[in-house]
């Protein structure tokens, strides 16, 4: 036999292996009561319970302050959005470049005054226009409020220092970016698959795998000819799917229950899906070879994926608003990549100042933690 045909065969071999665990890991999917109402029952519930019942609170609001008029009126009101607590404003004279910031979502609202700003204030039609991301209905509407509010303490601050106002009022034209129906489902239902793919990615797969250790299934595997590359593949392979049923279910409710927009390309929002499926799915499969105990591996992939993806992703609390060291902390959980790569995909569209750095730490975690769980997942029992 000739040394291609030798080596033909060890591959061959190999992927008739490959193929027979994965069946039997889908056999055991399919018998698996636990297995089906957390893949399959429990997205549902997720789906229904943060879109309908879910409403949130923000705060620390970054802007971009865009004064075209340099009269002292206009300097003044301006002046007056950076003093405000409410407001972390960033003083520009251009409103491409306030909308360039927008949409790399630096800033979560525009206050505009406009180049006749002081010539309208003299005829009563003074006008500011506030402009607010729609990526977070709820976050919009308190820079809205905020935005009023700061205008109208500007006015009454005037009225108490006795200059004339007797011009007429100011008045506010609100526009909503990305969300025109000011709906909070179109921030919530992005996070909420953030929550499902980690729950099916690396919840359930570090249950199951160390399941496997108690119970020990890898024993019987470690007496056959399989290497532990190929179940590796075999264990990722069956939940990959799962991961995209979830996915899909998210996405049509999205679409049907919750009217939320797609804005951007199918491909991106199909790749980061999957990078970040591959990163929960490595991050489940190391936590369950290391400690090998059902109950410590949930434990712990709740306490470094469940929690953090809830909390420190972006998804229900502003990021902005948490101490520095906090929000220093957020970078090394994935889903914080996700969360942002989701909203922006779909609410925003195309914006690839956003897209490619979120893909790019996506498939830096994805092959580092695998490589970390290859390294550490031996044929052998301790």
């Amino acid at each position: 036999m000739s040394t291609s045909d030798s080596h033909y065969g060890r591959l061959l071999a190999k992927a008739w292996r490959t193929q027979a665990l994965i069946k039997k890991e889908c056999r055991q999917i399919l018998r698996d009561p636990s297995t089906i109402i957390v893949g399959m029952v429990l997205p549902v519930v997720l789906i229904l319970l943060f879109g309908y019942g879910l409403s949130l609170d923000v705060k620390n609001i970054p802007i971009a302050v865009v004064l075209e008029d340099t009269s002292p009126d206009a300097a003044e009101l301006a002046s007056t959005f950076q003093l405000s607590p409410y407001f972390h404003a960033r003083l520009m004279t251009s409103m491409a470049q306030a909308k360039d910031l927008m949409l790399s979502h630096d800033v979560d609202g525009i206050i505009r005054i406009r180049p006749d700003f002081s010539r309208e204030m003299k005829s009563g039609n003074a006008l500011v226009q506030i402009i607010a991301h729609g990526g977070d209905a709820n976050r919009a509407r308190i820079i809205q409020g905020y935005a009023e509010g700061t205008v109208g303490q500007w006015t009454a601050r005037r009225v108490a220092e006795g200059q004339d106002v007797s011009s007429g009022p100011v008045f506010v034209q609100n526009r909503l970016w990305f969300n025109e129906a000011n709906e909070s489902s179109y921030f919530l239902v992005p996070g909420l698959v953030v929550l499902v793919m980690t729950v099916l990615g690396s919840l359930l797969t570090a249950l199951v795998v160390a399941r496997e250790w108690e119970h020990g299934t890898f024993e019987a595997l470690f007496v056959t000819p399989v290497r532990a590359g190929e179940i590796l593949v075999a264990k990722v392979i069956p939940y990959l799917g799962l991961g995209i049923f979830g996915l899909v279910l998210c996405m049509l409710a999205a679409k049907f229950l919750f009217a939320v927009p797609f804005r951007g390309s199918l491909w991106v929002l199909s790749l980061g899906s999957l990078l970040y499926l591959l990163v929960a799915l490595g991050l489940g499969m190391l936590i369950s070879s290391t400690v090998k105990a059902q109950f410590v591996a949930g434990l712990i992939t709740v306490v470094a994926a469940f929690l953090p993806a809830l909390m420190l992703s972006g998804f229900i609390f502003d990021l902005t608003s948490l101490p520095v060291a906090i929000q220093a902390l957020t970078y090394i959980f994935p889903a914080r990549y996700y969360v942002a790569l989701l909203q922006t995909v779909l609410l925003a569209g195309d914006v690839w100042a956003i897209i490619l750095p979120n893909l790019a730490m996506l498939a830096g975690f994805a092959s580092l933690l695998f490589l970390m769980t290859r390294a550490g997942f031996k044929k052998q029992l301790d």
